[in-house]
């Protein structure tokens, strides 16, 4: 079973880390990549709007696929 408050947390520190939590690996590191860049844009001011979008998408993501996740495992 995976927490989903755990992986929102992760998922809240490091952009894609509740995704990785949540095995869904590759989704993750895209998220960890696109934050990298959302932080080198922040010196054209465009980052400070993506980032935060991005990161509330990643925190949502990860929660919600927790849930998936645990609700597949509980119907078997």
């Amino acid at each position: 079973m995976k927490s989903p408050g755990i992986a929102a947390v992760l998922s809240f520190l490091i952009q894609g880390l509740g995704q990785i939590y949540n095995g869904q690996i590759l989704k993750g590191l895209f998220l960890v990549v696109l934050q990298a860049i959302n932080v080198l844009l922040m010196n054209v001011l465009i980052g400070f709007i993506t980032y935060p979008i991005v990161l509330v998408y990643a925190v949502y993501d990860a929660y919600r696929s927790a849930e998936r996740i645990n609700a597949r495992r509980g119907a078997r």
